[in-house]
């Protein structure tokens, strides 16, 4: 166990990472993060935990589900911050992921673009949300409006 004096508490984690406690703790119980106890069952934390909760913020931050970010960083050493080929190679295996996720967005982004520049609001001849009114099968006709009636 590294040093008293050289550990973090959790809320100087938080405070230092950007993290909420309870994102901490979350971490904690996904076995992202496995901080030491005190006698008093307090949770501190090596310093080099700060790269892990960056990386595990970055990579959710970008949507790699957090069961995934658990898989690629269980081979990383728990008793030191990982080197430069370590990160490289987990980061290495979110690549094609985060390429498909900017393609993706790239394409709504197109498509949003084109439906604002249309201005049809047509969800049945949409070509964008609605492709050749492929719903109107499956959603019931909508009723065509009240009217108020007048009273007197």
């Amino acid at each position: 166990m590294p040093h008293p004096q050289s550990m973090l508490t959790v809320g100087e984690v938080a405070r230092r990472s950007g993290a909420t406690v309870a994102a901490l703790h979350h971490y904690e119980s996904l076995g992202l993060l496995t901080p030491h106890r005190t006698a008093g069952n307090q949770r501190r934390y090596p310093r080099h935990m700060l790269r892990r909760v960056a990386l595990i913020r970055m990579a959710a931050g970008v949507g790699i589900p957090l069961a995934d970010i658990g898989e690629a960083m269980a081979g990383l050493p728990q008793d030191r911050a990982p080197d430069r080929a370590e990160w490289q190679r987990i980061t290495g295996l979110w690549r094609e992921a985060i390429d498909e996720r900017i393609a993706t967005l790239q394409q709504l982004r197109s498509q949003f673009v084109e439906c604002i520049g249309c201005g049809c609001l047509s969800m049945t001849r949409c070509s964008i949300v609605n492709p050749d009114d492929r719903l109107a099968p499956a959603t019931p006709a909508a009723a065509p409006p009240r009217r108020a009636r007048r009273s007197g």
